[in-house]
Order: structure tokens, then sequence, then C-alpha cells
């Protein structure tokens, strides 16, 4: 019937993640030849870089790419968004979105898959094949919300028991030499394990879709950034670690010969969210400026009575750190959260900015959106992101005298005006590669501190893809790829229908 004809007509397709697997990375080191099987996809097929509006933040890119639904549609943008119609913050990660992946609208189609440790996805029952979640993600550091699972249930106790346990790996931004090498020798074997089990599970059954992700690569680029030679100390001798993320890109890089060397028939698919860039924590200066300028509004006079509001005044901010340190994470945000809501006067506040560390997220207290908006929609409302705009852009490093900001980019003018609710109004990106002690603005200095969470890398706004197979002509070098078209791509190539609801088109075979 019509199952056997689609699959006799359709080549599988096999997706490989490299979570943040760096473009430059991967390009110079295929050049080199220390990347033979990424490099024998690009050869065969095309290659580029992702692009477009959805990478103006790293979170959330994943899900951008496997649901096909813009940030617009999905309104996810960072792990602490405003709950919309109040003021207060929470915890978000891409389970608590409506955006299934496409796999999900698979259901009913006799296309079976095969998907492993997709980032940031939930188990859709209903999808015909296996699906494996946070077996070796990066999320695994909060085992209670990114359970391991699979469907159905029974695979992930096969896999237990060949291959061990959920593979963890914390990531430590204040860790020693010894506790780096200790994570890569963890990190390698990670990823030679997950190979295996990707390879196991492959070849148990026939599958028409096959999406794999390999995640070590993340926690190598943040953990190891700091060896690497383009950003040690100049003249730092080379050590164990100088090409630590090399390796472990090598090492992902021989799992992925290993699978697909005997899958000559598929269309093969290499991909990465976002990449890597030096980069520090300066986007508390938003919410300094925010608070400077009167944006946003301090409460006057005597202030809260509650204890915590009252601690917080007497005890120093240091202390306060060491204190909270001890708690949960959750506990912790919530302590923000209130901190964030009870520390403002929203009947005077125009503007104001989400606590965040890379990318500044700065939204609009606007009538009929915010429970006590005062800034009416349209013409105010557009004379203010101008305004707030002006100052960013004069805002200078203390020390270089360049420009503190690269762009600032508004949601409406990105995603359209019927944006996510969710979604802040600007999306502020400070320059990368140092981090600013002091920041001037028209002649006055603006000392910054060094928040508790203090790392030298984030991610960049581009990611990687390669595509090669019986379906797809060599193209070579094809720059930049929508992420909105790689999901319409993957189900045109497995014979199925792009829903409606997806923005983008399928990339041009």
């Amino acid at each position: 019937g019509f199952e056997m004809n689609s699959r006799s007509k359709k080549p599988q397709l096999i997706v490989l993640g490299v979570d943040a697997g760096d473009h430059r990375f991967i390009e110079e080191w295929v050049a080199a030849g220390h990347l033979p099987a990424i490099g024998s996809i690009m050869k065969g097929g095309f290659s580029g870089r992702t692009a477009g509006p959805e990478l103006v933040t790293e979170h959330g890119v994943w899900i951008s790419i496997f649901s096909g639904l813009s940030r617009g549609q999905h309104g996810y943008y960072y792990f602490r968004q405003l709950v919309p119609g109040t003021y207060s913050l929470r915890s978000i990660t891409g389970l608590d979105l409506d955006a299934p992946p496409f796999w999900a609208r698979l259901a009913g189609t006799g296309v079976r898959s095969l998907i492993i440790d997709a980032a940031d996805t939930k188990l859709y029952p209903g999808t015909a094949g296996v699906q494996v979640a946070n077996w070796a993600t990066h999320n695994n550091w909060d085992p209670d919300h990114f359970v391991t699972a699979s469907e159905p249930a029974d695979v992930i106790e096969d896999v237990r028991r060949r291959f061990g346990d959920k593979l963890v790996v914390r990531e430590n931004h204040s860790s020693g030499f010894q506790e780096d090498l200790e994570i890569y020798k963890k990190l390698l074997v990670h990823v030679e394990k997950k190979g295996e089990m990707s390879r196991y599970l492959l070849d148990k059954e026939e599958y028409d879709l096959s999406v794999i992700l390999f995640a070590e690569s993340h926690a190598a680029n943040h953990q190891f950034w700091k060896y690497h030679r383009r950003n040690r100390e100049q003249g730092a001798p080379d050590n164990e670690l100088t090409d630590a993320i090399l390796n472990i890109y090598k090492a992902i890089d021989r799992e992925i010969g290993r699978i697909i060397e005997t899958r000559n028939d598929a269309n093969i698919c290499i991909l990465s969210s976002v990449g890597m860039e030096d980069d520090f924590p300066n986007a508390p200066i938003s919410e300094v400026l925010c608070r400077m300028l009167g944006w946003q509004a301090a409460h006057e006079g005597g202030g809260s009575l509650r204890p915590i509001d009252i601690a917080r005044k007497l005890i120093p901010e240091k202390l306060r750190v060491a204190l909270t340190r001890g708690l949960s994470r959750e506990r912790r945000e919530q302590l923000l959260s209130d901190g964030f809501t009870s520390g403002t006067d929203w009947k005077r506040t125009r503007a104001f900015s989400i606590p965040v560390s890379y990318t500044g997220f700065i939204r609009v207290n606007l009538k009929g959106r915010e429970p006590e908006g005062i800034v009416s929609p349209g013409a105010e409302y557009t004379s203010l992101l101008d305004e707030i705009e002006a100052v960013l852009m004069k805002l200078r490093d203390g020390e270089t005298e360049e420009p503190a900001v690269v762009s600032v980019s508004r949601v409406r003018e990105l995603f359209g005006e019927e944006s996510h609710p969710a979604l802040p109004d600007l999306f502020v990106e400070f320059k990368p590669g140092k981090f600013m002690d002091t920041v001037t603005f028209e002649g006055k200095e603006i000392d910054m501190k060094r928040p508790e969470f203090f790392r030298r890398s984030d991610h960049s706004c581009y990611g990687f893809f390669a595509l090669s197979g019986p379906s797809v002509k060599r193209q070579g070098a094809r720059g930049d790829i929508s992420v909105l078209d790689i999901a319409p791509t993957f189900l045109t190539l497995i014979g199925q229908p792009v829903p409606e609801e997806m923005k983008g088109r399928p990339i041009e075979l």
C-alpha cells in the first residue's frame, strides 16, 4: 500500500546535530583535514551558515529549527522571562512551549523516526518509531526538569543496561586546570558512548528519519575557551587543553563518520544551532541605564517593610551573593523575581530591563499589555523606542571609547506587529571581547560590577548547515540559510507536506 510506496520513493534522512557547533571552527578544521566526515557532506552537497532574525539570541534556536516556528510565534527568548500580564519573572525552557518539532506532525503518515536527545524537546507519544530524551544533552544539569525518558518507555531501560545511566557533565566557570582536564577526559568518553548508543539504535530497525544530537561540543566550547590559542594570554605556552575544543569536534566527527559510512544511500544533514564567541556578561548595563535615566523608576520614600527588602538594603551585595549561593537555583530565581517586582515603581515606569547576562532585553511598560502600563501604543511607544535606542548608541566603553553597543533590534521589525506577547521590545547586543568595567554616557562614568556569573564565552548569532545525498545537487558553499527553512526542507525530503504555520520555504536542492 501507500506506506511501502512512500518508503521505496524517498531515501532516508539522517540529521546529525552538533550542539553549539561553531561554523568558523568547522569550516577552518574541515579545510585543515581535521573533520573528514563533516567535510565529505560539505563536498558532496552544499553548506552554509544558518542566519536570520531567529538568531537574535541563542535561547530557543533549536526550537525554531525543529518546529519551523519563529520566535514571533513561540515567544521563547531566554531562560528567564516575564510572565505576560504580570511583573513577575519565571524560569522557562523549551519544554514549557507549544512548538512541536516537525517529527511530532508525522503521526499516522507511516514515517518511522528515531530521535535521540533533540535539545529542549519533550517526547511526543503517537510518533511512530523511537524517541530518547535527555540521555546526554547539554541541559542535564537540571534532571528534575529535563527527565531522561524514552518512547516506547522500555527503550531507555535497554540503553541504560548497555551504555550506562545518563551522561552528565557539569560545566564549572571557576574551575582550575585539573578539573578542566577531568571534564575533558569525561567529554571524550561521552562522545564515544553517544556514538555507540546511536549506532546501536539505528541498526536495530529501519527508519525513514533519524535526528541525533551530540552536545559535548557545547560544554567543550565554554569550558575550554580560555585555553584556545585565540583567547589565551599572550605568550602562554601550549598545554594539554590547548586543542581541547578541536579534539572534541574531532571525536564527534569520528562518530559521525561511523554512523554515515554504511549509509551512502541516505540524505545526510549536519546542523548546529549557534556558534561561540569571546564574550562577557555586559548586559546588566541595560538595567543600570534604565534605572539611571528614570525609565525604570524605583520606589520613593520609605520603601517596603518586608524583612527581605530591609535585609537587601542592610546586607552588602557580596555577602548577599554568598548567602544565596547555598540556595537552589529555583529559590535564587524566586528571590531575583521578588527583587525585580518589588524594587520598581510600576506606576512611574516607562521601560524596564529583564535581568540578564549577555544580550539585553528591554520592554516598554505598555498600556493594555502590562498590568500598570503607562505608555500609549502608537506614536508614544515608537518615540520611546527611538529615545532608548539613541541613548544606547551613545554609550562608550570607558577604557577604549569604542561604542559599547553593537546593535539594537526592534522585535516588531524582526517578527511583525503581531509578535508573541512574551517577547521584549528591544534586543541589545553589547560589544564582545571584553568586560566593560566602566561605560560612559555623555561624559558621565558608570561603574559596572562584575556579576557572580562571570564567563568569557557566549553564543554567536550563526550556526552551521550542510546537506548531501541522493536528493541533493552539489552546490558547494551556499552562504546564509534561514533557520526557518530547515524544517520545511526536512519534511520535503521525507515526502511530507509543509504545514501552513511554518513561515519558511524548503531550500532548493
